[in-house]
């Protein structure tokens, strides 16, 4: 094959630039003049211009009010003033396809229901997210509170002495009585000339100090067998004074101690009020409580209560 005539049989086939070959002009080509150069070429030139896009045709009826006229033609042809490339002298063709999509009128709308179903996913997205968050957070109080749980704080490290918490409760809660429920033996007598009992009316049991007198207590009601401090409200004139308890008909080895825990001057009965107390063991139900004087006792007090606290308790 030659320049300018490469065998072609179509006017795609020819050679553009055989006019400037001596084979191609001795084939007839000729520079362009609007084809391609070779006799018979095909004229693919075309003024600017000439091309019409979007015009109405002459022919084109009004649409009655409130409808659309029929378009003829597309809106996505180019503008009027547009020259394709084509049109350029040796330009190339230029295919137009005709698009799918739903950017034009004629085309689908935007799918909202994909729209829609993304901003819901978006949503539950962040909703599980915040809901994973307080969980989280509701967890670490959970257990920072119970780490806080496993150490004793300050006030339960210096908890109240036995005495001060049980004695206060118990009183209200457990049997307590006054001179004037007592039952009265030997020389006992009641009496109130003496200021300062505690009892109602400020009545108390004198005569005590003489061998055999004694008061006892029937405590009906007690909640339950075990462990109680019985307390004893006496004065004394100024010298420490002491007597023989018994729980149910048993004497205690241990002696129920009216000291002079006031300081009183000595044969001030007035300033020596106070209080003492014994451990005992009570049954539950009924049970007696016995204060006598015996042998070997110094017995002069003055008595106006007694009161039971659950317990071995200290005050």
């Amino acid at each position: 094959m030659t320049p300018g005539n490469n065998g072609a049989s179509t006017p795609e086939d020819d050679d553009p630039f055989g006019y400037l070959y001596a084979d191609g002009q001795a084939n007839g080509a000729q520079p362009p003049s609007g084809g391609y150069g070779y006799p018979n070429s095909v004229n693919r030139v075309r003024a600017v211009g000439t091309r019409q896009y979007g015009q109405q045709p002459q022919n084109a009826q009004t649409a009655p009010y409130g409808q659309v006229p029929q378009q003829q033609g597309s809106y996505s042809q180019p503008n009027a003033h547009y020259a394709a490339p084509e049109t350029l002298p040796g330009g190339a063709q230029t295919a137009h396809h005709a698009s799918s999509g739903g950017g034009g009128r004629g085309g689908r709308g935007p799918n909202t229901k994909g729209l829609l179903i993304g901003a819901i996913a978006v949503v539950a997205a962040v909703v599980i997210g915040i809901g994973v968050a307080m969980l989280g957070g509701d967890k670490d109080k959970d257990d920072a509170s119970d780490k806080t749980g496993t150490t004793p704080t300050q006030s339960e490290e210096s908890k109240p002495s036995p005495s001060t918490s049980k004695a206060g409760a118990s009183e209200e809660e457990l049997p307590k009585t006054d001179a004037k429920t007592l039952r009265l033996g030997g020389g006992a007598t009641l009496a109130q000339e003496v200021k300062g009992a505690q009892s109602k009316g400020g009545i108390y049991v004198t005569g005590f100090n003489q061998v055999g007198s004694s008061v006892t207590w029937t405590v009906n009601g007690t909640p339950k067998g075990g462990k109680y401090t019985v307390y004893v409200g006496y004065s004394v004139p100024g010298k420490d004074q002491n007597g023989t308890l018994a729980v149910n008909g048993t004497p205690l080895k241990t002696p129920v101690d009216m000291k002079n825990w006031t300081g009183a001057p000595e044969g001030d009965y007035e300033k020596g009020w106070t209080k003492t107390y014994n451990y005992i063991q009570l049954n539950k139900g009924t049970n007696t409580i016995e204060l006598s004087c015996q042998q070997g006792n110094q017995c002069d007090a003055l008595i106006d209560r007694l009161w039971l606290v659950k317990g071995w308790v200290k005050s």
